[in-house]
């Protein structure tokens, strides 16, 4: 299979398990390549992600990886089996592959969960919000930029809207709220949307008011997304040069500890729903 300039997110995981299954069975390269008739460096390329890798042959390594966990297993068969292109990938070329590889990250997720301190879920802004949000940026993007990442935004919440919507759960801290992104008037609007939405089955919002003090974390924003198995688990980081992905079980079991801390210390989801409404009130 030829191999890929710049593999997605969902690319390099696939590979990054196999070496950790590699690694953790005390395996070498060459024993790998020679279960598949392959050499050597392209075992090395399939676990960078930068070269595919089938199915079969994900079966075939995993077993000689002693792997016992048939639904881990299968999760890893469906990543390297999934040949249908994503919506994401019509703006393949015209936006960062971040943004890209967060859209499949969520589209893929058994759930997700996310912690946002300033600005409001992606997942959930309105177009005029999120145009506020892309405007604000440094240095100013070019009005074609914007929309671009605009259209890109809204359409990742079809994954909200699926015939098997995404279960979400949303922490805001009130000062997200209070930000007036677009203005007064566009603000509102998003937060009477926030409302709306709260009320499906397979979305939950809750607020972290002022009064709950010091939050762990520096503040940034936090997107987790789990897999099939608590081993395909993903979080995700907003940074100036664009999203950071991690999946180390050290990082992975201190992000759970964080939003099991806000899911203690959050408003339940009624009183959040009031909540965003007596602020949406004030505007």
């Amino acid at each position: 299979m030829p191999t890929r300039s710049v593999p997605t997110e969902r690319q390099r995981r696939l590979g990054a398990e196999l070496r950790k299954l590699r690694l953790a069975a005390g395996v070498t390269t060459d024993y790998a390549a020679g279960l598949l008739g392959l050499d050597r460096t392209k075992i090395s390329n399939m676990e960078s992600g930068v070269r595919a890798i089938t199915a079969e042959r994900v079966r075939t390594l995993t077993s000689n990886y002693a792997c016992m966990e048939p639904v881990y297993v299968d999760a890893l068969v469906d990543m390297a089996d999934s040949k249908e292109s994503g919506w994401w990938e019509e703006y393949r070329g015209t936006l960062p592959s971040g943004l890209l590889d967060i859209a499949e990250v969520e589209w893929h997720a058994a759930r997700v969960q996310t912690w946002q301190a300033v600005h409001l879920p992606g997942l959930l802004q309105s177009e005029d919000y999120a145009r506020a949000v892309f405007g604000a940026g440094l240095p100013p993007m070019s009005r074609l930029e914007v929309e671009l990442r605009v259209n890109n935004r809204l359409e990742r919440q079809r994954v909200l809207e699926r015939d098997k919507p995404l279960p979400y759960v949303g922490y805001i801290h009130e000062a997200a709220l209070r930000m007036q992104f677009g203005g007064r008037q566009v603000t509102r609007a998003q937060l009477e949307y926030l409302c709306e939405v709260s009320t499906r089955e397979n979305i939950t919002l809750r607020v972290l008011t002022v009064e709950c003090g010091a939050f762990p974390g520096a503040g940034h924003a936090l997107l987790y997304a789990e897999g099939v198995v608590p081993q395909l688990d993903t979080v995700q980081l907003d940074s100036a040069h664009g999203p950071v992905f991690t999946h180390a079980e050290a990082q992975l079991a201190k992000y759970r500890m964080h939003l099991a801390w806000m899911s203690e210390v959050a408003l339940p989801p009624e009183e959040s729903r009031e909540f965003i409404h007596s602020i949406a009130r004030e505007l």
